[in-house]
């Protein structure tokens, strides 16, 4: 950590519809793979904080679920934490997919901002897949909003435009010491981080056919002798036809989930991993506070 008066630090929340690049940003304004990325929306449930480095400035940026109308439990949950994510941060930055342009998701987001506070940007991602034209028109409409501070066009799967963005993070966070070590990528417990890989790893092997409702928790991690560590997870489902699927034909999927997620496990961990994931049906999971506990989640009561 440098000791310096000179240091900046501070908490940006990236916000917006699901499936906007919200974590594919993180991960590249990090360097690191700390937030999990699908093509199934909704993937991200609860706050990821990837924590940058940018001259002398640190950088924590929070990954927020998507935020769209919530019709389950569940997703009165992930809302929330989208929200609160917003509310805690000292800078909002809020993403827009290119594609989709200034649609009713967008501007319900905008139309919410002016309840938090704080420094606002808008970030307009995946603009190498729309003509340039469009996105000026979709630049100016936003701006005569008054609402942001700076305006960003990106393609965050690319890396396009992804060191201004940090550039401009690092400036305007407040002046302060860092709240993390300098060579911390992120906050989250690697337990959950574990199960996140896992969960990323069964959404990306069977994104059509299972719901997102599906959950991993890390049951056990022990340390052995060897330096290598034993890993025990659950993925729960909500239906014995479900659990069928994830194990596949004479248990052939689940035998590639967990090789897809113990070599990314042990890349992330720098150590042998030996993981053990198990399939369990349990009904109305979803109405179980302690599933949201586990899952970094406030329980809504109603």
């Amino acid at each position: 950590m440098p000791e310096t008066a000179n240091t900046r630090c501070g908490f940006v929340a990236l916000v917006g519809a699901p499936n906007v690049g919200k974590s594919t940003l993180v991960n590249q304004l990090v360097g690191a793979k700390v937030s999990i990325v699908t093509p199934k929306v909704q993937t991200t449930r609860n706050q990821v904080r990837g924590i940058a480095i940018f001259e002398n400035a640190q950088i924590v940026f929070i990954d927020t679920p998507g935020i769209f109308v919530p019709k389950r439990r569940l997703d009165r949950a992930m809302v929330k934490a989208a929200w609160a994510g917003a509310g805690d941060a000292d800078l909002i930055a809020v993403l827009i997919d290119a594609k989709k342009g200034f649609d009713e998701e967008a501007r319900a987001i905008i139309g919410k901002l002016g309840e938090a506070r704080g420094s606002k940007a808008l970030i307009i991602n995946k603009i190498d897949l729309v003509p340039r034209d469009s996105l000026l028109v979709m630049a100016a409409e936003v701006d005569k909003l008054g609402i942001f501070d700076r305006i960003f066009m990106i393609s965050a799967e690319k890396g396009d435009g992804v060191p201004d963005v940090l550039r401009y993070f690092a400036e305007a966070v407040p002046p302060g010491p860092f709240h993390y070590p300098a060579d911390e990528i992120t906050d989250v417990p690697m337990r959950l981080m574990a199960a996140e890989i896992t969960r990323e790893k069964v959404y990306l092997r069977l994104h059509e056919e299972l719901p997102y409702q599906s959950t991993v928790e890390t049951d056990s991690w022990k340390d052995l002798k060897d330096g290598s560590v034993r890993i025990e997870q659950t993925l729960f489902v909500e239906r014995d036809s479900q659990r069928k699927i994830v194990l596949g034909e004479g248990g052939r999927m689940i035998k590639s989930i967990s090789m897809d997620a113990r070599k990314e496990m042990e890349t992330a961990l720098e150590k042998r991993v030996h993981l053990f994931l198990h399939v369990k049906v349990r009904e109305d999971w979803e109405n179980d506070p302690a599933r949201y506990r586990a899952a970094g989640l406030e329980f809504p009561k109603e």
